[in-house]
């Protein structure tokens, strides 16, 4: 015998709009006795409530959608479970769309998203979008960005941290154990957190009284490939420095093992700060300094946020700024 939503009311000796509520979670004015006959007369009985019926009655699907640009790096995944776990305990679903740094890829998933009647959207936009597009100006849901707003899109929220002043801490440590010539070696300038990196650099070196050298920046891609490649390049370029302060981490583990290749040693010849502080930062040897970001807390605050409007609740604000940490481990002497 098929169960259905009218079979679990008989059982629990309710009625079928009370059923409704406790499966939709719009049970706060019943009795958490009944609450409890119905939960149970549910799990005995292995109903599964049908969520395309129930959307078309109130619109919504309980679904979310979580849009990152790459799954390979550690950073997101963690965002992503920080998501998931938030929206499992208010029984909403997620949507993961992994896009590989590829705007149109991009695209196509806002648009699946919309095409499966998600009820809004976390996003996280590839590190190489300059502007806001057509597809993102026509979303009528919620959208909340995570560590990077983009220009132009209104959003209904931006969790973040403050990277100015991570980079800023990062770089004033390295100049206070006696780092003079620190290059910078970061990803796409068209990111705003490198952009925010870059300025606490900046800054770091100013405030100390060293010169600002642009000839000591390289952009690049927010991967251990680049980080490799670069290091590669310096070298064959005689350009001196005994400091780097990388974009994130995985810059700076193609970083250090290109180093050694050139058998420089972390830390005596070169110090190295990388900026996320992923797993994989004390996995590598030596075990890598770093500016730690609170990844989990950025994801489950997106979606505590995203949930919060979607349910009309009352938001003290839509802004998050968490703070940064800097981790002192042996990459740095």
């Amino acid at each position: 015998m098929k169960i259905t939503i009218k079979t679990i009311a008989k059982l629990a000796g309710v009625s079928i709009a009370t059923v409704s509520k406790v499966v939709n979670g719009k049970d706060q004015n019943i009795t958490e006795g009944t609450r409890n006959r119905v939960l149970k007369v549910i799990k005995e009985n292995n109903y599964v409530p049908n969520r395309i019926a129930s959307s078309m009655v109130t619109k919504k699907t309980k679904t979310l959608g979580l849009v990152i640009p790459d799954i390979a790096n550690p950073f997101f995944p963690e965002i992503a479970r920080g998501v998931e776990d938030k929206a499992k305990d208010k029984g909403y679903n997620v949507i993961l769309c992994n896009t590989d740094n590829d705007i149109e890829k991009e695209e196509g998933y806002i648009e699946m998203l919309q095409e499966k009647m998600v009820d809004g959207i976390i996003f996280t936009s590839s590190s190489r979008r300059k502007n806001v597009s057509q597809s993102l100006l026509k979303l009528h849901i919620p959208v909340i960005t995570v560590d990077r707003n983009i220009e132009g899109l209104k959003t209904q929220g931006l969790v973040r941290v403050d990277n100015e002043i991570g980079a800023y801490d990062a770089v004033k440590y390295m100049i206070d154990r006696g780092y003079k010539k620190i290059l910078h070696i970061t990803g796409p300038i068209a990111s705003r957190p490198t952009r925010e990196r870059l300025k606490g650099y900046k800054r770091a070196l100013e405030s100390n009284n060293i010169a600002y050298d642009e000839k000591l920046v390289f952009e690049g891609s927010f991967s251990s490939d680049w980080g490799y490649e670069c290091i590669d390049k310096i070298i064959s370029n005689d350009i001196e420095f005994d400091g780097i302060f990388c974009g994130n981490d995985l810059i700076a583990m193609g970083v250090i093992k290109e180093l050694k290749n050139h058998k420089l040693k972390v830390p005596d010849d070169i110090g190295v700060v990388g900026f996320d502080d992923i797993y994989l930062a004390v996995m590598i040897e030596p075990e890598l300094t770093t500016v730690r970001q609170p990844t989990y807390e950025m994801g489950y605050k997106a979606a505590e946020l995203l949930i919060n409007t979607l349910e009309e609740k009352e938001i003290d604000q839509n802004d998050y700024m968490l703070k940064t940490t800097l981790i002192i481990r042996n990459s740095t002497k």
